[in-house]
């Protein structure tokens, strides 16, 4: 279905053209198209082209669009992989991937058939995403990380962050880089050891929230990414001040919490989490900035009151303290199905209301969800 060209001078003879790799005649009304999918689901690539081609066979093909390359055709509208549908009255004909893995990222091209050259849109890189999307909840004003596990051989790969789901475009679009480390609000730490860099976002708002995807350059390939899910909620319509300086406020505080059954949660923060068995975990914990010279714990059980201490009984959990953001932060090196459960992390050994936060970690069989 490609015409191989030997030498510039027999450059097809569309009215508009694109030349690329010197191998084909490429015509698009609409320019290139950017696919991304998702492992595991489905992802369309739509083609558009010209009313004289109304009858003429399409096809999707995959690399240097050779015979062996073409994937589908209109003339054999349905395989075990991918589907395809010609709606003439739109003039764009639809082609469906079915069960997307990663060895389907690559550069594919849409062939309208006719005599001569046939004609080609190119399909931009064909970017397969992200077997796991991280889910991330958090409110308003605190800090949060996200973590993004990566495979040994990138140690020394550059790492970033954007927001939305467009892998094509994230590195130009990036937060933050690993080259940078600190960028406003928005900061990268790489842990080479573990396999994972950790963006930490400052003074969160109600616009972050939304979908970000972690990236890691590969030079020779498509770049590596994994999916986060960012939500942040606004605080409890109950204020609990952090810093209580009059007995007189606190002891109002308290008694409102009191009269309408809010003791154990008016003034605890409160956040979900979910990640992946076999990945690491940061959690993030705030306290009040007089605090800062106390001991900082994380313990796990259904209640604060009768809760195991797990950075002092469990190796994979360490805890780093940043007093200038009057918060410290747990990792968790390799998740567990076991570590699903309620978590209580604080710095008042007292368990006063508003010093401590309770994490929602939850689970299912071997994938956090």
């Amino acid at each position: 279905m490609k015409l191989q060209l030997d030498s510039l001078a027999e450059v097809c003879n569309c009215k508009s053209i694109i030349l690329l790799f010197s191998l084909r005649c490429v015509t698009s009304a609409v320019g290139m198209i950017h696919v991304t999918g998702y492992v595991g689901r489905e992802v369309n690539v739509s083609c558009s082209y010209d009313q004289s081609y109304v009858s003429h066979e399409k096809y999707l093909c995959k690399d240097d669009c050779g015979s062996d390359d073409v994937l589908i055709t209109t003339s054999q509208a349905s395989k075990t992989k991918y589907s395809i549908y010609d709606d003439n009255s739109t003039r764009i004909f639809t082609t469906i991937v079915f069960d997307l893995q990663s060895t389907d990222a690559g550069k594919y091209w849409c062939g309208v058939t006719r005599t001569g050259t046939d004609i080609y849109t190119e399909v931009n890189g064909m970017w397969v995403c992200c077997d796991t999307v991280t889910k991330v909840q958090s409110y308003e004003g605190y800090s949060e990380s996200v973590s993004c596990p990566y495979e040994s051989q990138y140690q020394n790969s550059l790492k970033y962050i954007c927001r939305g789901n467009r892998p094509s475009t994230c590195l130009q679009q990036a937060l933050i880089t690993s080259d940078t480390k600190q960028n406003g609000r928005f900061r990268l730490d790489d842990d080479k050891v573990s396999g994972t860099f950790t963006v930490t976002i400052n003074s969160l708002t109600r616009n972050d929230s939304g979908s970000y995807l972690c990236g890691v350059q590969r030079n020779s390939d498509v770049d590596v990414f994994s999916a986060v899910e960012l939500e942040v909620e606004a605080p409890s319509t109950i204020i609990c001040c952090q810093i209580v300086s009059k007995k007189l406020i606190y002891l109002i505080i308290l008694k409102y919490c009191f009269s309408f059954n809010l003791t154990e949660w008016c003034c605890v923060n409160s956040t979900k989490r979910n990640g992946t068995a076999g990945n690491p975990l940061t959690l993030q914990c705030p306290y009040p900035p007089q605090h800062w010279d106390n001991r900082k714990f994380l313990c796990k059980g259904d209640h604060r009151n009768k809760c195991t201490d797990m950075v002092t009984s469990r190796s994979r959990f360490t805890l780093q303290d940043d007093a200038a953001s009057s918060s410290f932060t747990v990792r968790i090196t390799e998740l567990e199905a076991a570590d699903a459960g309620t978590y209580w992390c604080g710095s008042d050994s007292q368990w006063r209301v508003g010093n401590y936060t309770k994490i929602e970690l939850s689970g299912m069989l071997d994938t956090f969800v």
